[in-house]
């Protein structure tokens, strides 16, 4: 994928932040079927960084409490950030 292509994805999947700039899901790049590895690479080159995971609240335990709250360590970012201007 070049340059523009990725631009034009990433301008479709994404939408508008709170920062001020934009916002994509990981999943929906996985679901566009594009180049997933060059996608991230434009999205880090273009000063994009993984989204700061929230930490669970405290909840219920009880007997399917992990089942809400899984112990997997998953750190995987599910949204990534662009700054303001990034897809300009």
């Amino acid at each position: 994928m070049d340059d523009d292509e990725i631009r034009s994805l990433v301008t479709r999947l994404s939408r508008r932040h709170a920062s001020g700039g934009t916002v994509v899901e990981r999943a929906a790049i996985l679901a566009a079927g594009a180049d997933f590895d060059a996608v991230m690479a434009w999205i880090l080159a273009h000063d994009g960084t993984p989204e700061a995971a929230i930490p669970a609240a405290p909840g219920a335990g009880g007997l399917h409490g992990s089942r809400f709250h899984p112990t997997s360590g998953d750190e995987t970012p599910r949204r990534f950030v662009l700054p303001a201007g990034a897809l300009a």
